[in-house]
C-alpha cells in the first residue's frame, strides 16, 4: 500500500467508471455520499470502488470491468470523488445471492493518510427481516450496524456516507491475504 496523493485523482479514474447502469436503465438507482475524515470534513482526494450482484442477485463473472460498452454489466465500478468529497454512482440495486441473504453492495476506499485500502459493505435499508440474520450485521452493535445501511432518499437514490473516523465512524472489515 501507499498514501493515495494526488494520483489517485487523475491517473485511476476512467471513463463512465461510476456508471455500471445509463440512467435510462429502468432499474438504476443513484448511489452517492460523502467520504468524511475524523474531524467530520470531506475529504476532496479520495477513490472508491464498488463491486455488486446485479438486481437479480447474479454476481457477474464477465471480463471487461474498465471497459464500458454500455450493454454489459460488470458489477464494478470507480470514482475519484469531487473537491467537496462527493461521490455518486449510478448502478441497480443488488439482489439477495441467496433466499434470505440481505442484499448488499461492496465498497473499497482509498484516501489520503491510508496506507492501505479499507473494506466495507453497503446494506440496503429495506428488507429489516435479512438485515436482522445478517451474520456479519449481527455481531455488531446497533450504532455499528447503522454505519453499514444506507439510507434510502424519497428520489429512490441510497445515500451511504463514509466516516473514516471519529463519530459515527464506518465499521471496516479484514479480508485475510487482502491487507
Amino acid at each position: 500500500g501507499q498514501t493515495i496523493g494526488p494520483f489517485y485523482g487523475y491517473a485511476l479514474p476512467y471513463e463512465n467508471g461510476e456508471n455500471l447502469v445509463d440512467r435510462s436503465h429502468p432499474g438504476s438507482v443513484r448511489l452517492h455520499g460523502t467520504v468524511y475524515d475524523g474531524h467530520g470534513v470531506p475529504v476532496p482526494d479520495s477513490m472508491l470502488e464498488i463491486w455488486q450482484a446485479d438486481e437479480n442477485g447474479k454476481v457477474s463473472q464477465e471480463t471487461g470491468s474498465l471497459i464500458r460498452d454500455g450493454y454489459t454489466f460488470t458489477g464494478f465500478g470507480r470514482v475519484a470523488v469531487d473537491n467537496e468529497g462527493q461521490y455518486t454512482f449510478t448502478t441497480v440495486n443488488p439482489g439477495p445471492t441467496e433466499a434470505g441473504k440481505a442484499p448488499f453492495i461492496c465498497l473499497t476506499v482509498f484516501a489520503r493518510g491510508l496506507l492501505n485500502r479499507l473494506f466495507t459493505r453497503i446494506y440496503l435499508p429495506e428488507d429489516t427481516e435479512a438485515l436482522a440474520n445478517d451474520p456479519l450485521l449481527s455481531g455488531l452493535s446497533e450504532d455499528e450496524r447503522a454505519t453499514l445501511v444506507a439510507t434510502r432518499e424519497a428520489d429512490g437514490s441510497l445515500r451511504f456516507d463514509v466516516h473514516l473516523q471519529g463519530d459515527g465512524e464506518t465499521v471496516f472489515l479484514a479480508y485475510p491475504g487482502l491487507e
